[in-house]
C-alpha cells in the first residue's frame, strides 16, 4: 500500500472512482481510493440505475442533464471494452394528483427553458408509449426520450479502469478507521492495511459517510435510509421507458436482460445502517406496481434487496470543502440519486480540490447551507 498520497478518497462506489479519474486527467499524480469491500458494495451496486433529466430544480437539472451527456459517450471516451449498457428509453413520469400535475407543468417548463426534451403528455398519448398502463386514478404524464438506464457495475467499474490507467490505486477490502489531523488540516489517514500520509481526503462514503465525517470531528446534517428493490424473471421486452410516481411512491424499468426493476419508499424504514429485506416491501410493491401496469401480474419475481440512501435535509447532494477542517472534502448526500449525478460529480468535485471554477456553480450546495438555511428543497423525489 502506498505510504503517501496527494488526494486520499474514502468509497469504492461510481462517484469515488468517477473523481478519481477526473483528478487523475488533470494531472494529479499519487491519487488511492479506499473501499471497505469491492466495488459497488454499496449503493452503487444496490441502485436502481436509472438516470433522469425530469427534476424540479434549476441545479439538478443541469446536473442531471450534464451527466446524461457524459454517459452517452462514456463508453468511448473512458476506453472501456464492454458495453455499459446504457438504455435511452425515456422516463414516463404519472400524475395521480392536482397538485402534482400542476408541478409537473412547472417542472416542463423549467426543464424545457434548460433545453431538456421533456413533455407534458394527455393520458391518451401516456398510452401510447406504454399500451398497457391502467390509466385510472391518473391525471398526465411526463416524458423525455433521452432518459433511461445504465448498468451501475460496468459504469462503475469504466471509470475505475480508467483511473487505474492514468496512475490511480485503489484499494479494495480495506477500511479507513480514522484519520488523523494536525491543527485544523488534514495530515493522513489510518486503515486496516496500514497508514497514508496525506494533506486531502475526500469523503465519498455514502451511506457511511457521517461516520467518516466524524473522525475529523464535523457533523454532517445527513442520516441513512435502507431502500429496497424487487427484481423478477426475465421475459421479452414489453416496457420501453422507466414509469414513475411520485405520488403513487413507485419506479419499475424493464432493464437490458429483460427483467423489472422495481422500487419504492417507506415511511418506516429504518435509518441503521440495515441493509435486510422485508415482507411488508414485498406486499406493497406488488400489489402497487400491478395496479398501473396489470401484465406485471403474471411475471414472477426473483428476488429483492436493500441499500442505503444517504439523505440531506433538501434531497440535494452535499459538495465541496468543510470549512473547519482544511483539506476534507464531501460528496454525499445524494438522497438515492448519487449513481445518475456522477459525472457532475467526478467532475466539479476534481475541479473544487484542484481549486479551479466550477462548470456549475456548486457553492450553493456545501456544508454552509445547512447553517444559512439557504436550502433548496426538490420536489421531484421519491
Amino acid at each position: 500500500m502506498n505510504k503517501t498520497a496527494e488526494v486520499v478518497i474514502i468509497g469504492g462506489g461510481i462517484s469515488g472512482v468517477a473523481i478519481a479519474y477526473n483528478l487523475a486527467k488533470k494531472g494529479v499524480k499519487d491519487i488511492v481510493v479506499i473501499e471497505k469491500e469491492y466495488l459497488t458494495s454499496g449503493a452503487t451496486g444496490r441502485c436502481g440505475a436509472g438516470i433522469r433529466q425530469q427534476w424540479g430544480t434549476e441545479m439538478n437539472c443541469l446536473m442531471a442533464k450534464f451527466s446524461c451527456e457524459v454517459f452517452e459517450n462514456m463508453q468511448e471516451e473512458l476506453g472501456y471494452d464492454q458495453d455499459i449498457e446504457f438504455k435511452q428509453g425515456g422516463y414516463l413520469m404519472l400524475s395521480s394528483t392536482e397538485k402534482e400535475h400542476e408541478q409537473f407543468k412547472k417542472n416542463i417548463e423549467l426543464q424545457n427553458r434548460l433545453g431538456i426534451p421533456s413533455k407534458l403528455l394527455t393520458l391518451d398519448e401516456a398510452k401510447e408509449i406504454v399500451p398497457f398502463l391502467n390509466t385510472d386514478g391518473l391525471i398526465s404524464a411526463t416524458y423525455c426520450e433521452k432518459d433511461g438506464h445504465l448498468n451501475p457495475f460496468h459504469a462503475t467499474h469504466a471509470y475505475a479502469k480508467a483511473a487505474e490507467g492514468l496512475g490511480v490505486k485503489i484499494y479494495t477490502y480495506t477500511e479507513v478507521t480514522d484519520i488523523i489531523t494536525e491543527n485544523g488540516k488534514i495530515r493522513g489517514v489510518k486503515t486496516t492495511k496500514g497508514d497514508i500520509d496525506t494533506n486531502i481526503v475526500v469523503n465519498a462514503a455514502g451511506g457511511y459517510s457521517q461516520g467518516i465525517a466524524k473522525m475529523v470531528g464535523v457533523d454532517l446534517p445527513l442520516y441513512s435510509e435502507r431502500h429496497q428493490i424487487l427484481v423478477t424473471e426475465a421475459v421479452d421486452p414489453i416496457l420501453k421507458p422507466m414509469v414513475m410516481s411520485f405520488s403513487l411512491n413507485l419506479y419499475c424499468q424493464q432493464v437490458p436482460h429483460g427483467g423489472f426493476i422495481m422500487g419504492r419508499s417507506c415511511a418506516n424504514e429504518p435509518t441503521d445502517l440495515r441493509i435486510t429485506s422485508g415482507w411488508h416491501f414485498l406486499e406493497e410493491m406488488t400489489k402497487t406496481i400491478t395496479k398501473v401496469l396489470p401484465p406485471l401480474k403474471e411475471v414472477r419475481f426473483l428476488r429483492q434487496w436493500a441499500g442505503l440512501y444517504n439523505m440531506s435535509p433538501d434531497r440535494q447532494p452535499i459538495y465541496g470543502a468543510v470549512d473547519e477542517i482544511e483539506g476534507f472534502y464531501v460528496a454525499a448526500g445524494y438522497s438515492g440519486h448519487g449513481f445518475m449525478l456522477a459525472p457532475f460529480t467526478g467532475v466539479v468535485m476534481a475541479e473544487a480540490i484542484m481549486g479551479e471554477e466550477t462548470t456549475l456553480p456548486i457553492n450553493q450546495l456545501n456544508l454552509t447551507r445547512f447553517k444559512t438555511g439557504k436550502l433548496i428543497f426538490e420536489p421531484s423525489v421519491v
